[in-house]
């Protein structure tokens, strides 16, 4: 694909740091940086591609605006396949700015969110899935989340939708072949031999649809909420999960009275952290207001961590938050079992039913680990991660799987009634088609656009 003009971007965080990237791609993307540019020995157009050429940014006047490093990667073996240019300038605020604004001016156009992606994409750089896992290893907050991300990257899902489409492509020129030259001595394909191999993939669909829950938790982290009556100890559960003291911990009723959100990482899985004001009729206006915010959390969380004090026995606000518990996914936690216990383990175990319980003390420690075991064992429920495994992390791509699969499971049903092959054809033609939305290769415009305005300005 031909794109004639040159986009420029700032490619690092705004602030003060060691360094800021300015970055550029396209055709004028070399000439526009030498003409800012002046090197001690070569100019960038002599520059071999990746390489780094030492000089300082200079204005119309010949003034020095900063020292700099240049990069130069030449088309076609680049991010985007286009000329790319780096300028690696001093990371302050004005620095990058500076040379941002000379860019521009230079010729080269303030590239839209995502663009840089985009291109690469285009020029058949990358495909869109794996464009998309971009986005994940940005935002990546665990080693394995990462290490999915990582995966994507490189191809590893792209390679199994396309040994996919290849296995229902070659199922649907035999079928055709078939029916469009029946007076040709073409070996006509056995219902037996397509209902055979459409289990096969119909197989490979279900195992990556089995992986998308757990896909989703490592990208978009589980949201977790910390709920319990006044002073169990709520605050001192997030800040050992943290390793940090991140919440005020004293022992007034109330303290916690606004939402404390942080995100942490329990053995791979990244959790979105809440800490709540304590749950109690309060005529204080202030707590009232941060009890209602931990209702709302409470209803909108993906996991509970139920906490109840094993010092005082189980309140009627703690067998009332127990009955708000019944259809969410949660953990109950006694805490202060260190101190003289006067809760009735087998009452709370009663009003819970199934749910895990995990007794402890935040004092010394004690049950935090087995806390943290209980939370793995419920999120995958049993689920152990491969590290090879291809995982579906992406929720538009577990929707085009869902689909390719109905598809798939209705070209079984026509065969199963005995229909014309020719109906069955229709259906693998759809799933082929749903497939290729994944990595791209059947994607509408308007959906690109969309994918790649979620990305940041300089990627």
């Amino acid at each position: 694909m031909v794109i004639d003009d040159t986009i420029a971007a700032i490619s690092t965080p705004i602030g003060s740091a060691g360094i800021g990237i300015v970055r550029l791609s396209g055709k004028r993307a070399v000439m526009i940086a030498e003409s800012i540019f002046r090197g001690k020995k070569k100019k960038l157009a002599e520059a071999p591609a990746f390489s780094i050429t030492y000089g300082h940014i200079i204005n119309k006047n010949e003034e020095v605006i900063d020292e700099v490093l240049v990069s130069v990667m030449r088309a076609p073996k680049s991010f985007t396949a286009e000329d790319v240019v780096e300028i690696n300038c001093h990371g302050g605020v004005v620095a990058v700015r500076k040379v941002m604004e000379m860019v521009l001016k230079g010729g080269a156009r303030l590239a839209e969110p995502g663009e840089f992606s985009k291109r690469a994409f285009l020029n058949g750089r990358i495909d869109l899935a794996q464009a998309e896992s971009i986005i994940d290893l940005i935002n990546a907050k665990t080693e394995k989340s990462l290490q999915v991300a990582v995966g994507q990257l490189t191809g590893t899902l792209s390679d199994k939708i396309r040994y996919m489409r290849r296995q229902l492509l070659e199922l649907i020129a035999q079928i055709e072949a078939g029916i469009d030259f029946p007076e040709d001595d073409i070996e006509e394909i056995t219902v037996t031999i397509i209902k055979k191999r459409l289990f096969e993939v119909l197989g490979d669909i279900r195992m990556l649809l089995e992986t998308a829950d757990t896909g989703k938790i490592f990208r978009e982290g589980i949201k977790t909420v910390i709920i319990g009556k006044p002073n169990v100890g709520k605050s001192s559960l997030l800040n050992a999960l943290l390793r940090e003291k991140r919440a005020i911990v004293t022992d007034v009723p109330g303290t916690t009275r606004d939402i404390i959100e942080e995100v942490v990482s329990i053995r791979g899985i990244p959790l979105k952290l809440v800490d709540t004001a304590g749950i109690r009729d309060t005529e204080d206006f202030i707590e009232k207001i941060g009890v209602e915010r931990s209702k709302e959390m409470f209803i909108g969380a993906d996991l509970v961590l139920f906490m109840t004090d094993a010092s005082t026995g189980l309140t009627e606000e703690d067998r009332e938050i127990i009955k708000l518990m019944k259809n969410k996914n949660s953990l109950v936690i006694i805490n202060k079992t260190d101190l003289k216990k006067q809760t009735d383990f087998s009452e709370i175990k009663g009003l819970v039913g199934e749910k895990d319980t995990v007794e402890m003390s935040l004092l010394t420690g004690e049950g935090l680990e087995v806390l943290e075991e209980k939370i793995e064992q419920l999120v995958y429920a049993g689920r152990v991660f491969v590290q090879d495994e291809v995982m579906i992390t992406n929720i538009r791509h577990k929707n085009s799987l869902a689909l390719v699969q109905k598809s798939l499971e209705e070209a079984v049903n026509t065969i199963n009634a005995e229909m014309p092959v020719d109906c069955v054809a229709i259906d693998l033609k759809a799933a082929w088609e749903t497939l290729g939305e994944i990595t791209g290769e059947t994607v509408s415009e308007d959906l690109i656009d969309q994918i790649f305005s979620q990305f940041c300005i300089g990627k």
